[in-house]
């Protein structure tokens, strides 16, 4: 994958600007909000779901379903919030009814992100879910296999990887919040 440096005044205000006007593919017919990313970047963490769902469309914000409160739990038992961290989707509009991004729209979206990535310069990426990761990690020279065969291990180059099951998938099936919360505790001893 070709890596574009972009400039210095790339900043996030703007990149998040461009998201909410993006008519790239056909999900901006559909939505209500695009859901550009939000969170803190002290400590120079970011993670990135793979796309949007119904509750984050009508609040134009990331993980703050089911699935977000989850997050926050497992951000706060390592003793992290929100604002510490960055977080956004591969995606960033929402697929109709939840269905899982297409490689079209994962193509026509991701720029965004490489911007996001580009101007935050995160030293930890954890990506949520098999999409994020498998695009997270070949991005990086990575092989993908499964999400979970992948999750949870460390994946160290220029960035530290970390991917993990999506919280959502937890909260559907009760067997994976224990790897999860493993995950975090990886994070939190990198921290």
């Amino acid at each position: 994958m070709q890596t574009t440096l972009y400039s210095f005044d790339d900043s996030l205000k703007k990149i998040e600007n461009e998201i909410r006007k993006c008519k790239k593919c056909p999900l901006y017919r559909m939505r209500k909000n695009a859901v550009p990313g939000e969170g803190g970047h002290k400590k120079k963490i970011m993670f990135i779901g793979e796309a949007p769902g119904r509750r984050e469309d009508e609040l134009g914000r990331p993980f703050v379903g089911a699935a977000g409160k989850f997050l926050d739990e497992l951000l706060g038992e390592i003793g992290l919030s929100r604002e510490d961290v960055y977080i956004t989707n591969v995606v960033k509009c929402r697929p109709p009814n939840n269905r899982d991004p297409t490689d079209e729209e994962i193509s026509l979206c991701s720029p965004y992100l490489e911007r996001q990535i580009e101007a935050l310069k995160p030293r930890i990426i954890c990506p949520l879910g098999r999409f994020s990761a498998k695009y997270i990690l070949e991005k990086y020279g990575f092989e993908m296999s499964t999400i979970s065969k992948v999750q949870g291990k460390i994946f160290e180059g220029e960035v530290i990887i970390i991917p993990m099951y999506h919280p959502a998938a937890a909260l559907y099936h009760q067997n994976l919040k224990d790897d999860l919360r493993r995950s975090f505790k990886v994070l939190s001893d990198m921290l």
